[in-house]
């Protein structure tokens, strides 16, 4: 299976990606530490553009080809590259889930933006303004929406666990 989860910097996508893999033993495959190791690599500087998707794309259809379900993490905000995580599942011919994590409380939303801390070496994670400011498309399909503000992380992975057992086999949820 192909856990999807999306949405702005500083939401909470990482921590809860990170509890949802420990606790199911899934792979957790986060963009940003693809594109940091291009970074790194010498290759190109930050934006890294398509090039990070392109390596979290296809490392994901090979875990999910080894029969792993794997929790692709990324902002993931534009249609294009959310129905590029679909094609993934499509052709590894498994189901999918997509998640966007939001925060609505902008004050939290804020202060987490601007006090995390990085776990990724050398990233620089965006400022509130460029969060803000950031493109973001609105989804164009049903798909399930956790919101972290004021909500602790095992009720927001018990939410997720929950969606994931009802996703049937065509990738549909059924609750």
């Amino acid at each position: 299976m192909l856990i999807i989860l999306c949405g702005l910097p500083a939401t909470g996508k990482t921590t809860l990606a990170q509890a949802l893999a420990r606790q199911t033993q899934a792979v957790h495959l986060r963009v940003d530490t693809v594109e940091q190791a291009i970074v790194r690599s010498g290759l190109t500087t930050h934006p890294v553009g398509v090039a990070g998707y392109a390596v979290a794309y296809a490392l994901t259809e090979e875990h999910l080809r080894q029969g792993l379900t794997v929790i692709a993490e990324s902002v993931n905000p534009l249609a294009v590259t959310r129905q590029a995580w679909r094609d993934v599942a499509a052709r590894a011919q498994v189901r999918a889930l997509e998640a966007e994590i939001i925060c609505t409380d902008t004050t939290q939303h804020r202060h987490r933006a601007e006090h995390r801390s990085v776990d990724v070496p050398g990233l620089v994670p965006p400022g509130w303004d460029a969060i803000v400011g950031r493109d973001y498309e609105p989804w164009d399909r049903p798909h399930l929406t956790i919101d972290t503000a004021l909500r602790d992380v095992a009720t927001c992975v018990t939410d997720l666990r929950q969606a994931v057992e009802a996703v049937t086999p065509a990738g549909l949820r059924s609750i």
